[in-house]
């Protein structure tokens, strides 16, 4: 049985631990509303730039720029991982690895595929590069402060080594935001542009409005494509990492959250308890007295 001085012990030092985790939850909370009006504010733009180059890859032909080009047959496949540089945010960074893991184990060969990584945050980069996994890219320490130039660099990367030649097509796997309480892993195809049939959420309607449109360019096709499809890449990087900074911070809010209510209980078990042992020490001490006056 511990003593008493262990109980009151264990006592501070979960009182302490609450007082920490409830700070980082308020620090969580506040980062969070800064994240979350950026992801609000980017979102429509970027979705509405994805629906019209995906209507316009599915409309010009692929060989008129590389970034439309799509050859199934040879390459590796990129995965940009996008997690956190920091721990102590629930299940977070475990759900982007496992899917990543889970994508490598599935897809070891397929079509004569290979899979390499681009790695964001140093939490996958660590997991990752401790594992002897192909890593072509690593960046931490953007999240404190997620700008334009971060977006652009990865992009440059990953447009650099789909024109490279190993490299067939790029996803990105990240988490997106989608209230304080939800999170979802999402892995969207980065390059080649995918075309309008493919997916990417768009209802048959739209598609079929959409399918209608012609386009006419000026200056030639060649030209504009050259400065729009590196743009709409970095875009959607820019989008990923919004969406995976405003979802660590929901993560990490709940996670602290939770971490703070099961102090409080724990400090409520242990009072109980030692309050029971002290209890327990007085009893004694007054049998003990007791006795003593008996035996005289």
């Amino acid at each position: 049985m511990p003593s008493l001085i262990d109980i009151r012990r264990r006592v501070r030092a979960t009182k302490s631990t609450q007082q920490i985790t409830k700070a980082m939850k308020m620090v969580s909370s506040s980062k969070l509303r800064r994240a979350q009006e950026r992801i609000v504010r980017s979102r429509p733009y970027a979705q509405e730039m994805l629906r019209v180059f995906n209507n316009l890859a599915s409309r010009v032909d692929p060989s008129a720029h590389p970034l439309l080009t799509d050859d199934p047959q040879a390459g590796r496949t990129l995965l940009v991982v996008i997690s956190a540089d920091r721990g102590l945010c629930g299940s977070f960074n475990t759900n982007v690895i496992k899917t990543t893991a889970q994508y490598v184990t599935e897809h070891p060969g397929d079509a004569g595929r290979e899979v390499a990584l681009a790695l964001v945050g140093r939490k996958s980069r660590d997991f990752f590069m401790r594992r002897g996994f192909d890593v072509r890219y690593e960046e931490v320490g953007l999240f404190q402060n997620v700008k334009w130039a971060h977006a652009q660099a990865i992009a440059n990367t990953c447009i650099k080594e789909f024109l490279g030649p190993d490299v067939s097509a790029v996803y990105l796997v990240y988490n997106e935001f989608r209230s304080v309480i939800s999170q979802r892993v999402v892995m969207e195809r980065l390059l080649p542009i995918p075309k309008l049939d493919e997916g990417q959420g768009v209802s048959a309607a739209a598609s079929a409005t959409a399918g209608a449109a012609d386009y006419l360019f000026e200056p030639e096709p060649a030209a504009l494509l050259d400065t729009l499809l590196p743009f709409h890449v970095a875009v959607q990087v820019n989008r990923a990492l919004l969406e995976s900074s405003a979802a660590e911070h929901a993560a990490r809010m709940t996670a602290m959250d939770a971490a703070t209510r099961n102090a409080k209980e724990m400090v409520d078990r242990l009072t109980l308890y030692m309050n029971k042992v002290r209890q327990a020490a007085i009893t004694r001490e007054i049998i003990e007295i007791v006795a003593g006056a008996q035996a005289t």
